[in-house]
């Protein structure tokens, strides 16, 4: 490449090119730069010595008393000046960069306008801005969502109590057989219901009661084995309803101390939460098995049933608030969200794996608890 060339491209590329002469004189090599003109009169041409500091290049004064002792040690390939701003002589501002280097025993000065570097860097502050600011609003018109959605299932809860209990005196009236089978449906749904209100309003509350007291102490620690056992006891007249089994794994060494760190009644109702999503979701005739391991200081909780198992393309939410399957809907998708912040309190961790033979396993991990010194 000839010199012409390499003068060219220095200047498209919006970069002066000076040598140093002397101490404070330089020489302009190469085109000269489209921008260069536009802070000193008369023009510039290529081949023009040049005093620095003066009033054309008021930008380089700072940086040349660094860049002069970095010619006289010639430690380092290049010294650069970081980016600073100067005004033109119509009082328009220019971002540049200048950079000292020693090439073939020649001190060289290069000094670089950063417009569409600097342009499009600012563009990008503040589109990250904006997306910021975007970001918080989301946030806000969600808790505001949120407020209204809990005010306006609080006011329905109540409605709903009202109805049970006129629902519960009609029980008090000589109804016919007829009736008395119409109000029981009646009383049925509208528990349903009430029960599907609390669990939405727990929901929106459940990120203040996940941070209730829980114990450390192994002498007051929940044992998980009993928990299981007691959901057990509680479901599996359901399960036998439906011609399925709920069993506890048979090695599991009941001998064994199952305590964890945890409260026990909510323990026992993260497990009833898990069984009841495994109810749901398995066939007929089919089996749920809960199993629990011992692994050094954590505990292992597994759920195995025969279903479908998860699509993939809800794995990813599948804790999150008001996530539910496609074919099994109508609930308010919040017992997994429920599992997983209260697991999370305690320290320990939740999660699903699907089975190799189909199906689903959901499992849980809790610490053991550690003797108070």
């Amino acid at each position: 490449m000839n010199d012409s060339i390499t003068a060219d491209l220095f200047a498209a590329l919006n970069i002066l090119v000076l040598e140093r002469l002397d101490l404070g004189l330089y020489k302009i090599s190469g085109t000269v730069p489209h921008w260069l003109n536009r802070f000193c009169r008369p023009r510039l041409k290529s081949g023009t010595e040049v005093l620095i500091p003066t009033e054309a290049f008021p930008f380089l004064e700072n940086f040349l008393i660094d860049a002069e002792e970095f010619w006289q040690s010639n430690l380092h390939p290049k010294l650069s000046s970081g980016l600073w701003t100067d005004k033109d002589l119509s009082g328009k501002d220019y971002h540049f960069e200048a950079s000292a280097i020693c090439l073939n025993n020649r001190k060289i000065l290069l000094i670089e306008s950063l417009e569409d570097y600097y342009q499009e860097k600012q563009y990008i502050i503040q589109k990250a801005r904006e997306h910021e600011l975007s970001h918080q609003q989301s946030l806000k018109d969600n808790q505001k969502k949120e407020v209204l959605i809990h005010c306006i299932i609080h006011d329905i809860a109540g409605q709903v109590s009202s109805i049970n209990c006129c629902l519960a005196l009609l029980e008090l009236e000589n109804l016919t057989p007829k009736g008395q089978e119409r109000l029981e449906v009646g009383r049925q749904q509208s528990i349903k219901q009430e029960m599907l209100i609390r669990e939405v309003l727990n929901a929106f509350s459940s990120e203040v009661k996940s941070l209730e007291a829980f114990t450390l102490n192994p002498e007051n620690a929940p044992n998980i084995l009993t928990a299981v056992q007691e959901v057990i006891k509680l479901l599996s007249p359901s399960f036998t309803l439906n011609n399925m089994q709920l069993q506890l794994a048979a090695n599991i060494d009941v001998t064994a101390d199952w305590k964890v760190v945890g409260d026990q009644s909510r323990l026992d109702r993260v497990i009833a939460n898990l069984v009841e999503n495994a109810f749901r979701h398995s066939p007929p005739e089919s089996t749920v098995e809960i199993g629990l391991e011992q692994d050094g200081k954590y505990i292992f909780l597994m759920i195995d049933d025969e279903g479908m198992g998860v699509p993939p393309e809800m794995v990813e939410t599948l804790f999150q608030k008001f996530s539910q399957g496609k074919e099994k809907s109508g609930r308010s998708g919040l017992g997994l969200y429920f599992c997983r912040i209260t697991i999370q309190r305690w320290g320990g961790s939740i999660g699903y794996m699907p089975r190799p033979g189909g199906g689903s396993r959901f499992w849980l991990r809790l610490l053991k608890p550690v003797p108070l010194s």
